[in-house]
């Protein structure tokens, strides 16, 4: 196999985030470039060097777990790294815009039974997933060492999100809903933060879903 159609197999072969993956792909292309080079120094012409380049470097079926395993905890530690700051940036962003537009305090005072439990809730949850977030982003990082199976973590990040995004927002729902009247909904600052937890969530959703799919390769289980 010459190096061009090596290359080209370990592309289709992994999966994961197209820089990381790109960049591995392009370090195997050096590498193996870099001992054809030699080979062909040595007396050996350009298609020879090249397959025994290919053979000593070993199969892609070898060789493409171990890139795997890396893309797995690069898109692990990506969307840890994005729970870590996004969750709890939201829940801060939205506990001022409560307290600076509180409306008319005595419609608070008058907020349903249940508001300020699911309010608590609420904040609550969104913490216990930025944690998450911060000790998946460790532990695929920092803590490697002691973690046996980081593929497991990458998919814990990605089903946590889709289980908890549907939650979270069924509360905010009915946060908004059970204060309504109470606020200003329609302020500039309500409505910029809509826009950003729209592009936070959109980004967490992204990012779980390509820790799912990873997770899932053939490759990442071996």
């Amino acid at each position: 196999m010459r190096i061009d159609d090596y290359v080209a197999e370990l592309d289709r072969a992994l999966a994961g985030p197209h820089g990381p993956k790109h960049d591995l792909v392009v370090e195997a292309r050096d590498s193996l470039t870099d001992t054809a080079e030699a080979l062909e120094a040595e007396g050996l012409d350009r298609a020879e060097a090249e397959r025994v380049a290919v053979a000593e470097f070993g199969e892609v079926g070898e060789v493409a777990p171990g890139y795997q395993a890396e893309l797995t905890a690069m898109a692990g530690r990506r969307l840890g790294f994005l729970l870590f700051i996004s969750v709890p940036l939201t829940a801060l962003m939205w506990s001022v815009i409560w307290r600076i537009y509180p409306g008319d305090e005595a419609l608070w005072r008058h907020a349903p039974v249940w508001y300020r439990p699911v309010s608590r809730l609420l904040d609550v949850l969104q913490l216990c997933v930025g944690l998450y977030g911060g000790l998946a982003l460790f532990a695929l990082s920092r803590g490697a060492r002691w973690i046996h199976r980081p593929r497991l973590v990458t998919r814990s990040l990605g089903v946590l999100v889709w289980a908890m995004l549907p939650v979270t927002g069924a509360l905010s729902v009915a946060l908004t809903l059970g204060a309504k009247g109470a606020s200003h909904l329609d302020v500039l600052p309500s409505l910029l933060a809509n826009v950003v937890t729209s592009a936070f969530w959109g980004l967490q959703i992204y990012g779980a879903t390509r820790c799912l799919r990873v997770s899932r390769s053939p490759l990442a289980r071996r």
